[in-house]
């Protein structure tokens, strides 16, 4: 899974020399990130949209239940699922903010107002469920990371930080990933990445390239919280705004030297990875996932990421009667329901693909996405949903070699997918603008097309074919 080209340490740089140059160290910003949370609301079009922060993915089916009701109560009657695995409200009254708090509180889903922000926690949405450890790659059976436990213990310390470096300071848009090893949460490029890498041990690294650390699996939730009080003191060393560690010029961004003298200072032992490569996996496949134990999982994801509250109900009835009364939403706009009785799976999985969820990767609906568009979002200059969904109906290109497929009302992509290669869809206006784009953002391939509405579908489908 890791893999070191070399364990020599690099002796740490001079952090003045590592950060000098602030005109190339990174954006400055007159303003903090506009990212919505749960109580700081966003006015859109249709009214105030919440975003629910779901470290982990991770809900019970109490918590399901209550944002059910939420949105059907004081929302739109619908759930976004996010890029991130968490979920957001839309078509909130603007005066429903201490309301929405005071319910979210009660269910555990705000433990922190002054954290609420930054809990931004992506982790493998299988681990533990499909019998993959970094160890059974090699033909061992050590037991698999149990990356969900790192999430809780990670949100925990996140909430509790208020010391001098307190973690506050993190835009909305900073991103935890915590990888049992089958590489999925790493394509979605963290800011800080942590990989389970086998025999107790984890990978710790800024972004998702070297040089990194490895440090035991224990101590992995504290070793992150320090890695992201590395990058903003290097972030305010070089007089950068940046949100993201990406967004820092090479030679200002935080180092694997510097940090293990943190960690080291905090008790924490730390070993090079000068040489980390790691891998880059796939989302859950939508349908069945069978367990090392006689249980069965269902993975499937909302069409365009969006569901309604009768199908969100079903979900969570189904977790509660039959199965582990938890539901994990991914970072794919998907959720994963464990502990069914593996007889029981094919059945339940039907019930769901009838209620409209995607539950194949044979459907045209895989691997595609949308942002809000007409009428939510002013910027748009499309009503992209329809349009994308008209499209998808058509059933072209479907298949789970197809590539993925994202529609944007304006130039800001908002939930664009991460990584690559992906189909960009941008509205211009008077149609849309079809590119084939790669994980840099770069166009791969031919170049652009612009098509009307009417031949939108073969476009489409001719770009996700593309190799």
């Amino acid at each position: 899974m890791l893999a070191a080209m070399s364990t020599t340490p690099a002796p740490p740089p001079d952090r003045a020399a590592a950060t000098a140059g602030t005109p190339s160290a990174g954006p400055v910003r007159e303003r903090g990130d506009a990212c919505p949370g749960a109580l700081r609301l966003h006015a859109a079009d249709d009214g105030t949209l919440a975003r629910i922060r779901l470290p982990g993915g991770v809900l019970t089916s109490r918590q399901a239940s209550l944002l059910a009701g939420l949105a059907e109560t004081l929302g739109d009657g619908h759930l976004d699922l996010t890029s991130r695995g968490n979920v957001q409200l839309r078509g909130l009254p603007a005066d429903c903010g201490g309301l929405l708090a005071e319910r979210l509180r009660l269910r555990g889903l705000l433990p922190s107002d002054r954290h609420d922000r930054i809990r931004n926690v992506a982790a493998s949405p299988l681990c533990g469920l499909d019998g993959f450890s970094p160890d059974s790659a090699s033909g061992s059976e050590r037991a698999p990371a149990d990356v969900q436990a790192w999430a809780r213990e990670l949100d925990g310390l996140l909430c509790a930080d208020d010391g001098a470096e307190a973690l506050t300071d993190l835009s909305g848009r900073f991103l935890f990933g915590l990888d049992d090893g089958r590489g999925d949460i790493v394509a979605l490029r963290p800011d800080v990445t942590l990989i389970a890498s086998g025999a107790g041990r984890a990978g710790l690294c800024f972004g998702t390239t070297g040089p990194g650390l490895r440090v035991a699996a224990a101590d992995a939730p504290r070793a992150a919280v320090l890695a992201a009080a590395e990058f903003l003191a290097v972030r305010e060393a070089s007089g950068s705004t940046a949100w993201r560690v990406r967004e820092l010029a090479p030679g200002a961004r935080p180092t694997a030297a510097r940090l293990a003298e943190r960690l080291t200072e905090a008790g924490i032992a730390s070993t090079p990875l000068p040489g980390l490569r790691l891998p880059l996996g796939e989302p859950p496949v939508p349908g069945v996932v069978t367990g090392p134990d006689g249980t069965s999982a269902l993975s499937v994801t909302a069409p365009l990421g969006r569901l309604t509250a009768a199908q969100w109900r079903l979900a969570v009835r189904m977790a509660t009667k039959e199965g582990e009364q938890t539901i994990r939403v991914t970072p794919w706009r998907g959720l994963v329901l464990p502990g069914f009785p593996a007889e029981e799976a094919p059945r339940l999985l039907a019930d769901l693909a009838d209620s409209g969820f995607v539950t194949s990767a044979e459907s045209a609906w895989h691997r595609a996405g949308a942002c809000a568009g007409r009428p939510g979002c002013a910027k748009s200059l499309a009503d992209v949903r329809a349009d994308a969904a008209a499209c998808l109906a058509s059933g072209q290109a479907a298949g789970a070699t197809a590539l993925p497929v994202y529609w944007s009302g304006c130039e800001r992509r908002c939930g664009h997918p991460g990584g690559g290669p992906w189909v960009d869809v941008l509205a211009t206006g008077d149609g849309y603008r079809v590119t084939v784009r790669d994980e840099s953002g770069g166009r791969q391939g031919a170049g652009p097309r612009t098509v009307t509405t009417a031949g939108l579908a073969g476009a489409v489908a001719a770009a996700r074919t593309t190799t």
